[in-house]
């Protein structure tokens, strides 16, 4: 298969690179800064050369974005916003162009459109999707991406949870501060942490490319969402760090001030589940919590 992948230098970009290709497929980056042979110059807002390559693709992969580990002053939120809609529109211009459209369009999207729920578990049919910026930012995102509808082309959102994997993402700071004795619970504790395994991520990818049944938003997130103290008291069992201590909201309100962040991404409950995937008949490698540290935290 022919792949592009916009945004594709990033930690999912790289690790789903890795995978198709060596799987034999031919994949090409959609990058400001090229620096590769297969990596092709764009500046996810205006057209250019670079829409010659979406001719005859059989998958686009869109996953640019201002990253939302920062702190949401207003020009911050609205590079959030504008680096996800521009390039959104602009590719949907670049797809109109072409004569052999894409037969797949995967567009990044997030598991925190759904309301903070301790309770209440989110599949694609019940979810509740509420409105503030995290919320009406990803409402923006998937409205832009499917606004426009082409018979030939079949459209997914890709809701994604925290993607747990080693060379990047969430995971590599949770180690850090657990080794560091600061892996006990953040806040209450009781927020859930919907994730996913690197690897289930990407076969989740595939799974879908080669499903044509499957279209609209869907869930990337494993089946199993776990408690924050969960999350944490796991890693330092792993880890084999004896203790950990808590950190409460106001010391991770100041500790964000400091790390340029917010305090959202520790203390918003993601309750999400995958319900379409498994409907659908994916079978995760790493369907719960313990199976997945236990992949990643082996020595």
């Amino acid at each position: 298969m022919k792949i592009i992948i916009a945004g594709g230098t990033g930690f999912l970009g790289e690790n789903l690179e890795k995978y198709f290709t060596e799987k034999g497929n031919q994949v090409y980056i959609l990058s400001r800064n090229p620096k590769r042979h297969n990596e092709i110059c764009w500046n996810a807002k205006t057209t250019g050369k670079w829409v010659d390559i979406l001719e005859n693709a059989d998958v686009l992969i869109n996953l640019t974005g201002k990253s939302v580990d920062c702190r949401y002053h207003e020009k911050n939120k609205q590079e959030i916003y504008s680096s996800r809609i521009d390039s959104t529109q602009i590719l949907q211009e670049a797809v109109n162009r072409c004569l052999h459209k894409p037969r797949i369009w995967l567009n990044a999207s997030s598991a925190t459109i759904y309301v903070h729920s301790e309770k209440h578990l989110n599949t694609e049919a019940n979810g509740i999707i509420g409105d503030d910026f995290s919320m009406n930012i990803c409402k923006s995102w998937e409205e832009a991406f499917f606004t426009t509808k082409h018979s030939e082309v079949r459209k997914v959102a890709l809701r994604t949870s925290i993607v747990f994997g080693n060379n990047g993402g969430a995971l590599p700071k949770l180690k850090m501060i657990t080794k560091i004795g600061l892996g006990g619970k953040q806040g209450r504790g009781n927020q859930m942490v919907s994730w996913i395994h690197i690897d289930d991520f990407c076969k989740a990818v595939e799974w879908i490319i080669n499903n044509d049944h499957i279209s609209g938003a869907i869930n990337i997130t494993a089946p199993g969402p776990v408690t924050n103290e969960t999350l944490m008291m796991t890693l330092r069992k792993k880890l084999q760090i004896p203790f950990g201590l808590n950190t409460r909201v106001w010391q991770l309100e100041i500790a964000s001030l400091f790390l340029n962040t917010e305090t959202e991404l520790l203390l918003k409950s993601r309750h999400v589940y995958p319900e379409k995937l498994l409907q659908s008949g994916f079978l995760f490698s790493y369907p719960d919590l313990e199976s997945a540290m236990e992949n990643l935290l082996k020595s």
